[in-house]
């Protein structure tokens, strides 16, 4: 046991010198075999861009939600504090439904016209 707790907690060196051939669709090769950059880097800019402020919406939601709950808790039936928390939870409830509907809209379009709005692609040369 003790000889797989210490394997467990032991680092393994990094290769951070390794370079590994990598060309995905955000760089290309030119003719002496240095990479550069495409118009194609505009799709993973774009994503990734995406991904954080999906991951960014997400928190902040989950954060108005717990903030106002502590807030409903902690009011003391207090008719002008639980009015002020009523409304910010539902604002915080409608920007939610309202992304949720932006993207149900997007695979209506995508249904409608065969047409996949959801993924940004630019076409290669």
């Amino acid at each position: 046991m003790l000889k797989t707790l210490k394997r467990f907690f032991t680092v393994s060196p990094v290769l951070a010198q390794e370079t590994k051939e990598w060309a995905g669709r955000c760089v290309s090769k030119d003719k002496d075999g240095d990479y550069i950059a495409t118009i194609q880097g505009l799709e993973c800019v774009f994503y990734n861009i995406l991904q954080v402020i999906v991951t960014l919406a997400g928190l902040v939601f989950l954060f108005m939600f717990i903030a106002n709950g502590f807030k409903y808790l902690f009011s003391s039936s207090d008719q002008k504090k639980l009015a002020e928390i009523n409304s910010s939870i539902t604002m915080t409830v409608v920007g939610l439904v309202g992304i949720i509907i932006s993207w149900l809209i997007l695979l209506f379009i995508k249904e409608l016209t065969g047409v996949d709005v959801t993924i940004f692609k630019i076409p290669s040369l």
